[in-house]
C-alpha cells in the first residue's frame, strides 16, 4: 500500500542512543536520553517508550475523533482521554519487543459506541497501522 505523504518530521540522536540526546532538527524539542531504572539506567532523562506513548496516546485519540466524525459514529467528548501504556523487554527469540495497552475514556459516551470509535480509530491511526501485526496491542474502553 502507497502513502501520499504530508508531513516530514527529522530528529537527531546523539551519544549512545538511549543514553545520549535526541532533538528535533527545527529545534522546539531537545532531551536527555537515559534507559528507566529497570533496564539499568538512571532514569535521569526520557526514554523511547516514553515518547512512544506520548505519541500513540495522542495520535490515537485523534484518529477516534476522526473516525467519529467522518463516520458519524457520535460525538467524542472535549474531556474524552486515552492512556497509552507501553512496556519493553527481551523477546523469548532474542532482542526486545514492546507492548501496548490503550486505555480509552469517553465519558458520557454508550459502551457499544465507544468501542465501535475506539475500534474505528486503530483503522485511522498511523500509530495503531505501524503497529498492526507486529506488537501485542491492548484497547481497553473504561
Amino acid at each position: 500500500m502507497s502513502t501520499d505523504i504530508k508531513y516530514w518530521t527529522e530528529a537527531h540522536a546523539t551519544g549512545g542512543g538511549r543514553e545520549g540526546t535526541t532533538a528535533l532538527k527545527s529545534g522546539t524539542l531537545d532531551l536527555n536520553m537515559t534507559p528507566p531504572k529497570e533496564l539499568g539506567g538512571s532514569g535521569a532523562g526520557h526514554n523511547p517508550e516514553e515518547l512512544f506513548a506520548l505519541g500513540y496516546a495522542a495520535c490515537y485519540l485523534g484518529a477516534m475523533r476522526f473516525a467519529a466524525q467522518s463516520e458519524k459514529l457520535g460525538k467524542v467528548p472535549d474531556d474524552a482521554t486515552v492512556n497509552a501504556h507501553v512496556g519493553i523487554g527481551p523477546r523469548s527469540d532474542g532482542g526486545f519487543g514492546l507492548k501496548v495497552k490503550l486505555v480509552v475514556n469517553m465519558p458520557g459516551v454508550e459502551a457499544t459506541v465507544a468501542e465501535k470509535i475506539a475500534e474505528r480509530g486503530h483503522h485511522i491511526c498511523p500509530y495503531s497501522n505501524a503497529t498492526n501485526g507486529n506488537i501485542q496491542v491492548e484497547t481497553e474502553v473504561a
